[in-house]
C-alpha cells in the first residue's frame, strides 16, 4: 500500500520503542502476578457490544497487550516498579449508557486512567464525571472538534478531530475525484453530524453543490431511533438526486445498510465516509458484500506494518485477539503507553510510586513526548494531538486498502 503525503501533515514516526526486537507472541498473554508491589488499574471504556462492537474491540485487545507487555518487563519500559491491571467497560458507544460506567470507573480508587471512551457522543456524556474527578483519558478516536472546547483538563486524544478530518475530505473528493454534485448524510449522531456539517462546509466553500440530509441511525445498529427498514426509500430518495458523491457520517452498521439499499435501487455514484465507517465490518454489514467495494473512508489513523516494532505489535495483538489489528488499533496501544510512560517518568523521582495519582497522570500527559507506532505524541493544551495527518481508505475486493495520505 502506497503512502502519499497530505498537506499540513506531520510526518510519521518509524516506529515505537516499546516493541522493537522483541517477539510480539512472547508476552501476548503475559499475566498479573499479586505481589507487594504496587498496582494500578487502567480502563478500557467503548462499545463491545452491539451493531459498531468491532470498532471497540479493534482498542480494547490493544489496551490489554499494551498493559501485559509492560507487566511482562520486555518491552522498552523494562521492568516498571509497579503493576497494572487491565479493566473494560462497555458502554455500547452509547451517551446514554457510558456515564455510568465513567462514575464506576472514578468511584474505583484502583483505576489511575483511562483510555477512551472510543465515540464521541460517549466521550461528551462521561467526561463532565471524569473531569470531576481528574482521572485522565487519552481517546484513541473520539473526534468531534467540540471535545475540546469544553475546558477538561483530563482529556486527550491521539488522533486529529473532525474539524481537521471533514474539510480535508471534502477538499479531496473536489480536487482528486473532481467530484462537485455532493449528497451529504448523517446519521443524527454526535459525531456523524459533527463529521457531516465539517465536509459540507468546506465542499461549499470549494465551489460544490451541496444537498444536506440526516438519515437517522437505527435501532439495529446503534442507539439510534429508527427502524432499518427507512433505508429503501432513503435510496431511491439519493438516487433520484443523481449525486456524484455520497457522503456519509457515522458508523459502518448503517452505512452498511445503506450502501446495501443503494446497490438496489442502481445508485451509480461514489461514496464515501469518515472513520466510524473505516472498518473491514463495513463490508460484512452490506448485502450484498460485493456492494461495498469501491467505497472510500477516511481516517485520522495510519495502516502500519513496515517496522520491526509494527510486526511485532500486530503479531502479539494477534495471538491476544484472535483477529489482525485494524482500525484504531495502534493508536489504542499508543494510548495506553503514553500513559504508562508518564507513569514511569512519575516513579522515578524521590517519592516513588507514590507521585502516580490522576492529578499527577493529568499533569504530566500535558508535557509528555511519546514516540507511538503512529506518531510523536504530544498534546495541545486542550488535549488534541498535536499534528493533523488524515488517510484515505478503498474497498478493494473485499479488502479496506489504504490510497495514502488526503
Amino acid at each position: 500500500m502506497r503512502h502519499l503525503l497530505i498537506k499540513a501533515a506531520a510526518p510519521l514516526v518509524a516506529g515505537a520503542l516499546v516493541l522493537a526486537g522483541l517477539s510480539g507472541a512472547a508476552f501476548a498473554n503475559a499475566k498479573h502476578q499479586a505481589t507487594a508491589t504496587p498496582t494500578f488499574e487502567i480502563a478500557y471504556q467503548g462499545p463491545l457490544s452491539g451493531g459498531n462492537a468491532q470498532l471497540g474491540l479493534n482498542m480494547e485487545y490493544a489496551v490489554e497487550y499494551a498493559v501485559n507487555a509492560a507487566n511482562s518487563g520486555m518491552s522498552a519500559f523494562g521492568k516498571l516498579p509497579f503493576k497494572l491491571v487491565f479493566i473494560r467497560k462497555d458502554d455500547q458507544g452509547s451517551a446514554t449508557l457510558s456515564p455510568t460506567d465513567a462514575q464506576e470507573l472514578v468511584s474505583n480508587p484502583e483505576v489511575i486512567a483511562v483510555v477512551g471512551p472510543a465515540f464521541s457522543g460517549a466521550t461528551k456524556a462521561a467526561e463532565p464525571t471524569f473531569s470531576s474527578h481528574s482521572l485522565a483519558t487519552v481517546s484513541p478516536s473520539a473526534t468531534l472538534p467540540a471535545l475540546a472546547s469544553y475546558g477538561w483538563k483530563n482529556f486527550f486524544r491521539v488522533v486529529a478531530d473532525d474539524g481537521v478530518q471533514g474539510p480535508a475530505d471534502a477538499n479531496w473528493v473536489i480536487n482528486t475525484l473532481k467530484d462537485k454534485k455532493l449528497y451529504v448524510v448523517n446519521d443524527a449522531g454526535t459525531y456523524g453530524v459533527g463529521l457531516a456539517d465539517a465536509f459540507g462546509a468546506q465542499a461549499k466553500k470549494d465551489g460544490a453543490k451541496v444537498t444536506a440530509i440526516a438519515f437517522p441511525g437505527t435501532t439495529e445498529c446503534s442507539d439510534g431511533t429508527a427502524s432499518p427498514t427507512q433505508y429503501p426509500e432513503d435510496a431511491a430518495t439519493v438516487v433520484q438526486a443523481h449525486p456524484q458523491m455520497l457522503f456519509y457520517g457515522g458508523y459502518y452498521c448503517d452505512l452498511g445498510l445503506l450502501v446495501g439499499a443503494l446497490h438496489k435501487a442502481g445508485y451509480k455514484g461514489k461514496i464515501m465516509s469518515g472513520d466510524g465507517s473505516d472498518s473491514i465490518s463495513l463490508i460484512t454489514s452490506t448485502d450484498p458484500h460485493t456492494a461495498a467495494n469501491g467505497v472510500y473512508a477516511s481516517c485520522a489513523c495510519a495502516v502500519i506494518g513496515h517496522s520491526a516494532a509494527d510486526k511485532a505489535f500486530a503479531a502479539g495483538f494477534k495471538a491476544l485477539a484472535h483477529f489482525a489489528p485494524a482500525i484504531y488499533s495502534a493508536e489504542a496501544f499508543d494510548a495506553t503507553n503514553t500513559i504508562i510512560d508518564e507513569m514511569k517518568i512519575l516513579s522515578s523521582g524521590k517519592t516513588g510510586t507514590m507521585a502516580i495519582t490522576r492529578a499527577a497522570i493529568v499533569a504530566g500527559l500535558h508535557k509528555i513526548t511519546y514516540v507511538g507506532l503512529t506518531k510523536t505524541i504530544s498534546f495541545a493544551p486542550n488535549g488534541n494531538i498535536k499534528g493533523n495527518a488524515i488517510y484515505v481508505n478503498q474497498v478493494q475486493n473485499g479488502n479496506l486498502v489504504q490510497l495514502g495520505l488526503e
